[in-house]
């Protein structure tokens, strides 16, 4: 855990009020219960390049993602970086399956988060089966994530990969209620290279090719997408 970054009193009172909470863990939860689990919690801010959380690292504390992009990512043996993930406001991370975190978290840009104690959450949401079922019901969409990731890792195109996740980027950001002309993509492109198991450099030469085939148009921090459905069509190939 980076305790370099500045610590916030309890939350209490903002969490009735918190923007995320209608897509994230606390959806489960009535206004006194939020009203309680605010006082265990503790918001943190991280900058850009910050690490929220270490592969290996006890793991101790549990994470709601309030604001900012985060990337999710294993280091393999001989040192390379295989990124896993993004995390988007909403998301909660942390349930490692052992004692210990089985990937790491570093902050792209400024970020936001709760963190609650692992110890007192777990008393938290003992007698409490509809936060149970919430929890349940994350992993279930964190399962299915993998394995789309996984799927997406075994396309033999550039083009399909990267049409994938330009689609999936979007409908991610329209589920957290982030509708825009421009899909913006905070991450950067050795970020994406990583993720898709791709070089920066077939990443760079995919989207130029899209952007001539007139798929999308390059803007500054993200992408126009002026052809959903083709870019559909070839992340369904």
């Amino acid at each position: 855990m980076n305790m370099s970054a500045p610590e916030r009193e309890p939350i209490g009172l903002s969490c009735t009020a918190c923007a995320v909470r209608p897509f994230s863990l606390c959806s489960a939860l009535d206004n006194d219960e939020l009203l309680e689990l605010g006082l265990l919690s503790r918001y943190i801010h991280f900058g850009a390049g910050e690490t929220v959380f270490a592969q290996e690292e006890m793991a101790g504390s549990f994470f709601n993602v309030l604001d900012g992009v985060m990337r999710l990512y294993k280091l393999l043996p001989d040192g390379r970086r295989q990124i896993v993930g993004f995390a988007l406001p909403g998301d909660f991370l942390g349930m490692a399956a052992s004692a210990r975190h089985n990937l790491s978290a570093d902050a792209i840009g400024p970020v936001v988060v709760c963190r609650f104690a692992r110890v007192s959450f777990a008393h938290f949401i003992e007698n409490r089966p509809h936060l149970l079922r919430r929890i349940h019901e994350l992993a279930v969409r964190e399962l299915s994530a993998a394995q789309d990731h996984m799927v997406l890792l075994g396309r033999r195109h550039a083009d399909e990969k990267v049409a994938s996740f330009l689609v999936g980027w979007s409908n991610r950001l329209l589920r957290i209620r982030c509708p825009s002309a421009m899909l913006p993509l905070p991450m950067s492109r050795q970020d994406v290279a990583d993720y898709l198991g791709l070089t920066i450099e077939t990443v760079s030469r995919t989207l130029t090719k899209f952007e001539r085939d007139g798929l999308i148009e390059i803007v500054p921090g993200g992408v126009l997408v002026l052809d959903r459905q083709r870019a559909e069509s070839l992340a369904a190939a």
